[in-house]
């Protein structure tokens, strides 16, 4: 692995920075089966000060989650004792603590599965340590920044509460992963403005060349269905064809 080599790891540790989670150093749940990795992954997460915990299978990822409470997860798909996508379904049944998948599959339709289950992101292998770091300090950067700038966000039967990440709809929750939160949050803080998708990918990813289009389309097709699951004729996101998305009443 040519790519993990020890420039990389000597530039973390001069460019070395803190990502203080809420007054607390960020704990990372590592999901990666091969020895190397994992601990490649995990020395580069603590030289920026970041808090990692490791698992090697599916089952130890799904034991430690209540056990650490993780602030972020990376998953990797391929794991010896179950599909990574089985256990990415039974952590979001739990929590919606953020997810970045980490895969050698690179075939479109397994990223797209990856987000319509609610990932966060999705890194394809190989990839540079540094740039895993960066993807994980933009999601809970943009976690924590929604979270500070406003209270709560009402529009129609809907209110959000950025603060507690909590959502509900017609006086029922609504569960929604990190992603998904901060786009739905992001169109009802502006109703009736039109959001281009090249927009809510940076909300969702950070940049916009760290992602593709479509995978905005993903995330807004899992909040329609959640929103309809209360609401059958629920129609807050209005498809503007050739742009992108606006939320109204």
């Amino acid at each position: 692995m040519a790519f993990f080599n020890c420039e990389i790891i000597n530039i973390a540790k001069k460019l070395k920075i803190s990502f203080i989670y809420r007054g607390i150093m960020t704990k990372i749940l590592v999901v990666e089966d091969e020895t190397n990795l994992n601990q490649i992954l995990r020395d580069y997460l603590q030289h920026y000060d970041y808090n990692p915990v490791s698992a090697f299978t599916g089952q130890q990822a799904l034991d430690l989650l209540d056990k650490e409470k993780p602030n972020l997860i990376l998953l990797d798909l391929n794991l010896p004792d179950m599909d990574g996508l089985h256990v990415m379904r039974e952590i979001r049944k739990r929590k919606p603590v953020p997810i970045i998948i980490i895969s050698a599959r690179i075939e479109e339709v397994d990223r797209l599965k990856g987000l319509e289950l609610g990932a966060d992101d999705y890194i394809s292998k190989p990839f540079s340590p540094r740039e895993v770091v960066a993807r994980v300090n933009a999601v809970l950067r943009r976690m924590e920044t929604r979270a500070s700038e406003i209270s709560h966000l009402c529009l129609g039967t809907l209110r959000m509460n950025p603060r507690g990440h909590s959502a509900d709809l017609a006086g029922k929750p609504l569960e929604l992963t990190p992603a998904e939160f901060d786009l739905l949050s992001l169109l009802i803080s502006e109703p009736d403005r039109e959001f281009t998708r090249l927009e809510l990918l940076e909300v969702t990813q950070g940049s916009r060349y760290s992602g593709y289009e479509r995978t905005i389309d993903i995330h807004i097709k899992n909040i329609r269905r959640k929103l309809r699951a209360i609401e059958p004729e629920n129609n807050l996101i209005k498809t503007i064809f050739g742009v992108g998305y606006k939320a109204c009443e």
